[in-house]
Parts: structure tokens; sequence; C-alpha cells
């Protein structure tokens, strides 16, 4: 008799023990479960990904809206910043606040520096690579290391 045991990363889901020769089928109803937790965790990812993204593309058209005296980069911080808002909302559910926060506002950090220095020609000194290199860094810690992260 073979014994198969089902075991899940997620504290939610229970461990369950099933006998290939026509035990118990716990396993199967855990698939679903399973399945589903990944799908969202995934898609809170992509969505906090997006609105980093959007919060980029907000920041960096503040330069091109000249203080909001030009019309279509204001337009486009607007809505830049909407979209920002909205998917980092909806990311919340999912993923704790201070860890969102944390990856959304170093990632734009680091992404409005890049932004600035190979469209509007900003130099990045040394002290500026270091840090970002450490916002860097600190991100992949909370990601790879934290207990809060949900993956």
């Amino acid at each position: 008799m073979i014994t198969v045991i089902v075991l899940c990363y997620h504290p939610v889901f229970v461990v369950s023990t099933t006998s290939l020769s026509g035990g118990t089928e716990d396993w199967y109803r855990l698939l679903p479960n399973l399945v589903r937790h990944w799908r969202l965790t995934v898609k809170s990812w992509l969505f906090l990904g997006i609105a980093i993204v959007a919060e980029v593309v907000a920041t960096s058209g503040l330069k091109a809206s000249e203080g909001f005296t030009k019309l279509w980069p204001s337009l486009l911080v607007i809505a830049g910043y909407a979209v920002a808002f909205y998917f980092l909302s909806i990311t919340l559910k999912e993923i704790p606040v201070g860890v969102a926060y944390a990856i959304w506002a170093g990632m734009g950090v680091v992404l409005v520096a890049l932004i600035g220095w190979l469209i509007y020609g900003q130099a990045l000194d040394a002290a500026t690579v270091i840090g970002m290199a450490l916002i860097i860094t600190g991100v992949a810690v909370i990601n790879l290391f934290s207990k809060s992260v949900a993956h």
C-alpha cells in the first residue's frame, strides 16, 4: 500500500493523506483551492506590477506637464495615478500593505530615476547608483525572506 501526503504551503489548507489503493480523496478536493490561491497570488503580484508601471508613467509625466500647464501630459499624470492607486488597492487584498507599499515605492524610485537618466538626461552619480542598488536589494530581501509576503 502506497500512501501519498499532500502538503500545502498556505496555512488554510489541511495536510491530507490518501492511499492510492482506494483511500480517502481529500487531496483531490484541495486541488481547486490550491489553484485558486495560486491564481490570486499571481494576479496580485501582476496587479502590483501594473500599479508600479502606472505610477512611474504618471511621475515621469509630471516633468512633461510643466506644472500642469500642458494638457496631454497633465491628463497622462491624472490617468496614471488613478490606474496606479486602483491596482495598488486591489493588490492589498492579498499582499500586506507594508510589503506592497515598500515594493511599490522602492521600485518606483528606481524606475523613475532610470527614466530621468534615459529620457531627461539627468545625471546619476555613484551615490545614486549605490542607493538604487540598496533599494533593489531591499525589495529582493522582502520578497525572498519575509514571512509576511504571500508566496
